[in-house]
């Protein structure tokens, strides 16, 4: 059944992949093309040698961002798949859809909206190449304390359930997320390396791109599995019980 599972979130992940893509192209490419072309302004503005173009933009903006989001959305589909076949009927008693639905809002929460929060896409010209590095490790620092308060809060969350009830076992469990990401981000260094005559308009609109290219992934991922997996789990209990395949 696993397998079976693995194989569904893969093709949705698939499919909100592509429907990504198409929100890429049409609001983030835009963005993409100003940015680089305030970076050749300011370089020749300078005097420097323009550098050689090893892969060219239209490649760039179509086939290699088309590869790079199929991949990236394949992979989170099914890990999606995976995390939902552990979680469904432990975490909640939520359906298929329910627990779908709520796996993608957390999913997108600890891995996208809170380190985006502290450390948020940049559009090409914006960064110093120096300290990719340093900046790179920052952000997945982040990541892992995100998905790792995640986790806690959701086990606090089920400890409480049961004294607190679940309104008030959810609400402080929640308190609880929100004070370890503000402890984090505080603690982690704030990285400002916008020059200084960008466009602030185009850093806005490229965020928001990128931030909606997650939004539609999540969106397609949590509703389209969710619905699959219902019509699945649907047709498993009009069969005899012996013959229903076991989920774990």
């Amino acid at each position: 059944m696993v397998g079976n599972l693995l194989l569904r979130g893969m093709l949705v992940g698939l499919f909100a992949g592509i429907l990504a893509f198409g929100f890429a192209k049409i609001y983030g490419e835009p963005q993409v093309d100003r940015a680089i072309a305030f970076e050749e302004a300011t370089a020749q503005a300078a005097g420097e040698t323009p550098e050689p173009e090893l892969v060219s933009r239209p490649t760039q903006a179509g086939f290699g961002l088309l590869t790079g989001v199929l991949v990236y959305a394949t992979s989170i589909g099914g890990l999606f798949a995976l995390v939902f076949a552990y979680t469904y009927g432990r975490v909640s008693s939520f359906g298929p859809r329910g627990t779908a639905a709520l796996l993608a809002l957390a999913g997108f929460v600890a891995i996208v909206l809170v380190p985006d929060l502290k450390y948020p896409a940049n559009p090409p010209s914006v960064g110093n190449p120096d300290t990719i590095g340093s900046r790179t490790e920052l952000f997945f620092i982040m990541l892992v304390i995100s998905i790792a308060a995640l986790t806690a809060t959701i086990g606090l969350a089920r400890r409480l359930w049961a004294q607190h009830g679940g309104w008030n076992a959810s609400i402080i469990a929640g308190a609880a997320f929100v004070i370890v990401i503000a402890i984090a981000m505080y603690a982690l260094p704030t990285i400002n390396e916008v020059p200084e005559k960008f466009s602030a308009d185009l850093l806005w609109r490229f965020r928001v791109a990128s931030l909606g290219i997650h939004v539609v992934l999540w969106t397609v991922l949590g509703l389209g599995f969710g619905a699959i997996v219902e019509r699945s789990f649907a047709g498993q209990l009009s069969r005899p019980a012996s013959a229903r395949p076991a989920l774990r």
